[in-house]
């Protein structure tokens, strides 16, 4: 039995910026050199998973939710110790995206927003096509 998502639900996560969130810890070259602020892999990461929780009622045992597109603004800095807020409420569903508006806060108040869809399909599937992605890449 599939459940019906509620569009008026919020799901909201939240995370303390530590260190290893900055986007300082993606430098990856000596003159490389960001901000000691919430990076904002770390804020999408945190949209992905507001969004994934609201898909969880409707899975299937096998299945997983994976994020397939994202427009998102990242707005305004977190520093480290700062506490951030994010949510997602489900919009609708084009063929087999389901699309989220998200939004990320901090004490200040809005740092991120945007758009996320996301499909739901089995592990399986998802996993056997990693893997002769990597086959592929390595010439087997």
């Amino acid at each position: 039995m599939i459940i019906p998502l509620d569009p008026e639900r919020v799901e909201t996560v939240q995370l303390v910026v530590d260190a290893s969130m900055t986007a300082a810890t993606f430098a990856r070259e000596p003159n490389e050199r960001y901000p000691q602020v919430l990076a904002t892999p770390v804020m999408i990461a945190e949209m992905e998973r507001a969004c994934a929780a609201l898909l969880r009622p409707v899975l299937q045992p096998g299945e997983l939710s994976v994020g397939a597109r994202l427009e998102v603004s990242h707005v305004a800095p977190t520093p480290v110790g700062g506490q951030v807020r994010t949510s997602a409420r489900f919009t609708g569903r084009e063929g087999a995206l389901y699309w989220f508006n998200v939004w990320s806060e901090d004490a200040g108040g809005k740092i991120g927003q945007g758009r996320h869809a996301r499909a739901i399909l089995p592990q399986s599937a998802i996993e056997s096509r990693a893997e002769s992605r990597a086959a592929a890449r390595s010439g087997s």
